[in-house]
Order: structure tokens, then C-alpha cells, then sequence
């Protein structure tokens, strides 16, 4: 693998980067140079500052079959792409987050990508009685059943963020979780800086298998592990 830095001719994609995690994440490749190249793959160009560095991709997800060029010729994939029921409602929620999310692998598979980096949730459980949780887990099966080189899934726990969007109920939850997080920093959430940064480290360690899992508390350390640029 090149050295961190420079590049290597590599190159990546990053499938929601409008969310907080995607953000994080877009600015921490960007600022890394990891990859010789960075395309942001959605359904609409983002007013972002790192944009003008990164090549964008504009899809429409319901018929995303007929955009399977823009998931050619990347060696690495990123997926932070996800929803809310309160936003898009119960059908709304399972199209992106998991049906999204299935196809767009299939696509980036074909296209050559060799690594698949997906963010999920803690509890994610194909059985779960709870939709989102159930959800989670049925598109880690099927994002694994891809057969990608390799594939990581991290399972991170409330995401401690300042959102663009206004939602009050999660402010307050922050809130209370952001003082909780003091007391037990690895139990109940993380940083969306924490994930985007675990997310980049989980591509320039070594794999341990074909299929990674990692927990909060994994993210948590990987988090800090990966060295600031220019160190």
C-alpha cells in the first residue's frame, strides 16, 4: 500500500458525504492525501468547501443501475449514506439505508473496488424486532454478500455531531450524552470525527479477514490512532 500521503495513483469513493459522518470523513481524506483521487457519489452536487478537490457524481438513486460508471475504477469505498424514519418515513428510511446502500455495493463490486468500508449501527441485528436495527442488519448481510476483497463495518453508538439541520429531541440527547461521554468516553457514543477517522485507519491497517466488525469501542481507539497529517 503507498505510504500515507502520497496519494499512489488510488483511488476512492464516498457515498454520503452531505450527512455529519461523510463530512467528517471527506475533510479527513482530503487533508490525508491518501488517495490520488476522491469522488462523492449522491443525488446532488454539496456546497462544500473540499469540494473543489474531489470529483462529484451526480446519481439518481432510483434508477441507479443506469449510473454504474460513476462507481468505476476505485480501489476503496465508502458508505455513510443513511436516513431517518421521521424524515423519510418507515419505506423511505429501508429504500436508503439498506436498498441504496445494496445496490450501490453491487455497483462499486463491479466497477472494480476491492474494499468496502460501511457505516452501520451498534445493534444491528437482521432479527431485531426494531426497524432500524433490523435494517442495519440486513444490509450488512447483504453489502458482506457482495463478495468485495474485503469489507469493513463499523458499528458506531449515538453520534455526538452539530448538525446543519435542526433536530431538537437529538440536541438535547447530545446533549446529555455528550456529558455522559465524559464519564464512560466508549459506552454510549462517539464522535463523528472519531468514525471518519477509524474509517480511514481501517483501510491502512492490515486486514484481519475478508469481514470486519468494529464496535464502539474499537472506533473509539482506532479513532485516535491514526496520526494527524504532516506527523
Amino acid at each position: 500500500m503507498a505510504a500515507p500521503g502520497s496519494g499512489g495513483g488510488r483511488a476512492c469513493f464516498v457515498l454520503g458525504a452531505s450527512g455529519e459522518t461523510g463530512r467528517a470523513l471527506l475533510r479527513e481524506l482530503l487533508a490525508r492525501r491518501l488517495f490520488a483521487r476522491v469522488t462523492l457519489i449522491g443525488r446532488r452536487r454539496l456546497d462544500l468547501g473540499e469540494e473543489t478537490e474531489a470529483a462529484v457524481k451526480v446519481v439518481d438513486f432510483e434508477r441507479l443501475s443506469e449510473h454504474a460508471a460513476a462507481f468505476q475504477g476505485h480501489d476503496v469505498g465508502f458508505c455513510c449514506l443513511g436516513t431517518t424514519r421521521a424524515k423519510a418515513g418507515a419505506d423511505g428510511f429501508v429504500r436508503v439505508d439498506r436498498d441504496y446502500v445494496a445496490q450501490a455495493a453491487e455497483l462499486a463490486r463491479a466497477g472494480g473496488c476491492k474494499h468496502f468500508v460501511l457505516q452501520s449501527s451498534r445493534g444491528a441485528d437482521p432479527h431485531s424486532h426494531f426497524l432500524y436495527f433490523r435494517v442495519k442488519g440486513e444490509v450488512e448481510n447483504l453489502v458482506q454478500a457482495v463478495g468485495f476483497d474485503r469489507c469493513t463495518i463499523l458499528r458506531p453508538a449515538v453520534l455526538l455531531c452539530k448538525r446543519q439541520e435542526s433536530r431538537p429531541g437529538e440536541w438535547v440527547a447530545q446533549q446529555f450524552l455528550g456529558v455522559v461521554a465524559r464519564v464512560f468516553p466508549t459506552a454510549y457514543s462517539v464522535p463523528v470525527e472519531s468514525v471518519a477517522r477509524a474509517m480511514v485507519a481501517s483501510v491502512l491497517q492490515p486486514a484481519e479477514g475478508k469481514v470486519e466488525v468494529l464496535e464502539n469501542g474499537t472506533i473509539h481507539k482506532l479513532g485516535k490512532a491514526v496520526p494527524q497529517q504532516g506527523t
